[in-house]
């Protein structure tokens, strides 16, 4: 082969190589806008939001499903695993459990912290001041962790959902509530089904009239 014909021969592998080489590289790589990264990139999860959509749109139908809750401490009482089984949820593996409840009863005592009530022959209490921990976010059982992708979103949902019922429901209710005034309520309530204690039962209230 004449030397002038290899040399275009390698000329042309040469190019062919380089061409594909640029036809990868075009297609593998690409380009966005500095806004776009930087919009991304500075976009936060607003559980502010989430938990007021979760409250009006999920929990809120829900309460009217919540279980009698002199039903359901009677069953706790007769059948606890069945009680659990049917009507706790909870998004973490263990033994402390949730669970929607809704009665009548009459107010014994306003304390600073909390209200006393008397249902049927069960008292309980309403926490007024200290709104904390996940029973608002998984009472339902339809809060789902698996849309989340990390658990500091998931914990301040329920922080978000403790303020709504802190700063909206529970001040109107205080500001009118007197002994000896009966009282509907539907709220949540924390069981340990390992330690189950009935005789100290709180309820954090949703809705409360």
């Amino acid at each position: 082969m004449p030397h002038s014909e290899k040399k275009n021969n390698l000329t042309i592998k040469y190019l062919l190589g380089v061409g594909v080489v640029l036809f990868l590289g075009y297609h593998s790589v690409y380009f966005k806008k500095l806004d776009e990264v930087k919009n991304v990139a500075n976009k936060k999860f607003d559980a502010a939001a989430y938990a007021q959509k979760f409250f009006t749109s999920t929990l809120t139908p829900q309460l009217a499903n919540a279980s009698g809750i002199q039903e359901l401490i009677q069953l706790l009482t007769i059948s606890k695993d069945q009680a659990f089984e049917k009507y706790a949820h909870a998004t973490a593996v263990g033994s402390i459990k949730y669970f929607l409840v809704k009665g009548t009863g009459t107010i014994t005592a306003i304390n600073e912290d909390e209200v006393n009530l008397q249902v049927g022959n069960q008292s309980l209490t309403l926490a007024t001041e200290f709104i904390y921990g996940n029973a608002i976010r998984d009472a339902t059982g339809l809060f789902d962790i698996t849309t989340f992708t990390n658990t500091t979103d998931i914990n301040n949902v329920s922080a978000e959902l403790n303020k709504i019922v802190k700063n909206k429901v529970i001040p109107p209710f205080r500001a009118k509530a007197k002994v000896g005034d009966n009282v509907v309520f539907t709220g949540v309530m924390e069981l340990n089904s390992a330690r189950l204690n009935l005789d100290n039962i709180e309820v954090i209230p949703v809705s409360i009239q």
